[in-house]
C-alpha cells in the first residue's frame, strides 16, 4: 500500500509539473479592455480577457513530436473546458501527442479576436516547437461546435490581415498541418447557422461581408489543411450539414479529408459512453491520425 501511494504521489507531481499556462499575448493583447474576472466553474470558462494556452505533456516515452492545439466549444459564449478541452488532452497524450488546450476571446470581443487568438497559437508553438519537444510541421488544431468553428477559421483564414497584429511573430506561418473538427459551427448563413454563436462572434446585425468572410465553407482552398470531421444525425443544435458544407467544398478543392456522419449522440457529447458507434470515434480518430504518420515518433 505503502509503494501505491507513492506511485500515485508521483504521477501527481509529474501530471501538476507537466500543466503550465502560456500567455498568448505578453506584449499586451490586441484590444485589450476592462470586462470583468474572468469565470470558472462547472467544467466551464467565460468572460476570457487574457487569452493563453494550457498545455498537457504526453508521455515522456511515447512523445511523437505532434501537437494540437484544442479550441473547447461553447457558443462563442463560454468554453466546455473539461468536456471539450481537458478531456481530449488527456485522451492525445495517451496517444504521445502534446496537447494544449486554447482559453481565446468570446462575445466579449468578437470578431476577429477569436481568430487573432487562435493564429497566434498556432504562431507561438511553431516559432517555440524545439522548447516544447513538438515537430513545427505537425502541429494541428482541433475543435467542436463553436471551437470548431475556430479551427476550422485557423485552416482557411490562416493568412488573412485579420489575423496579424503587427507583432514580429506574425513573420510565423498560422497554418495548421491538420484538422480535427467534432460536430462544428461552420456556415454563418441560414438556413443552417447557429444562430447563437453567429450572434456572439459577429453581433445582432452582422454586416454582408463578415457573413461570407466567416462561412468557412466559402473560405475552403487547396491550401486547407488534411481534415477530419465527426458530426451525427441527433445533433439538433448544429446540423449535420454544417459538416457537409465543409467537406463538400474540401473535396472541390482537393483536400484530403475524412467525414463520419453517425446516428446517435447530441451536441456536445463530448467523449461519452452508450452511444453505439458514435462512442467510437476516438478509435476513429486515432485511425486516421496513424494513417498520416502523425502518430509516428518523429522528433
Amino acid at each position: 500500500m505503502k509503494k501505491l501511494l507513492v506511485i500515485l504521489m508521483l504521477c501527481a507531481t509529474r501530471l501538476a509539473s507537466a500543466t503550465a499556462d502560456i500567455p498568448l499575448w505578453p506584449e499586451g493583447v490586441p484590444g485589450q479592455r476592462d470586462i470583468g474576472p474572468e469565470k470558472t466553474g462547472d467544467g466551464y470558462t467565460s468572460n476570457v480577457s487574457v487569452p493563453a494556452l494550457t498545455m498537457v505533456r504526453p508521455a515522456v516515452d511515447r512523445a511523437n513530436g505532434t501537437a494540437v492545439i484544442i479550441c473547447p466549444g461553447g457558443g462563442y459564449v463560454r468554453m466546455a473546458t473539461a468536456r471539450e478541452g481537458e478531456q481530449y488532452a488527456t485522451w492525445l497524450s495517451s496517444l504521445g501527442v502534446t496537447s494544449f488546450v486554447l482559453k481565446y476571446r468570446m462575445q466579449e470581443y468578437g470578431h476577429p479576436a477569436p481568430l487573432q487568438d487562435v493564429l497566434r497559437a498556432v504562431r507561438l508553438l511553431r516559432s517555440r516547437a524545439a522548447e516544447f519537444g513538438i515537430r513545427p510541421d505537425r502541429i494541428g488544431v482541433m475543435g467542436s461546435s463553436a471551437g470548431g468553428h475556430l479551427a476550422a477559421s485557423a485552416g482557411t483564414l490562416y493568412d488573412h490581415p485579420l489575423g496579424r497584429t503587427g507583432a514580429p511573430l506574425d513573420s510565423v506561418s498560422a497554418r495548421p498541418d491538420f484538422l480535427m473538427l467534432m460536430y462544428p459551427v461552420i456556415t454563418m448563413q441560414d438556413p443552417y447557422a447557429h444562430a447563437g454563436s453567429r450572434k456572439a462572434l459577429l453581433g445582432a446585425a452582422p454586416s454582408a461581408d463578415n457573413l461570407a468572410l466567416m462561412s468557412l465553407e466559402k473560405q475552403v482552398s487547396a491550401s486547407t489543411p488534411p481534415t477530419l470531421l465527426i458530426h451525427t444525425q441527433a445533433d439538433t443544435a448544429v446540423p449535420v450539414e454544417n459538416s457537409i458544407l465543409f467537406y463538400q467544398a474540401l473535396t472541390r478543392a482537393h483536400v484530403p479529408a475524412e467525414m463520419y456522419l453517425l446516428e446517435r449522440g447530441s451536441h456536445g457529447m463530448g467523449m461519452r459512453e452508450g452511444l453505439g458507434t458514435s462512442s467510437l470515434w476516438p478509435r476513429r480518430a486515432e485511425e486516421w491520425l496513424r494513417e498520416r504518420g502523425l502518430l509516428k515518433v518523429s522528433l
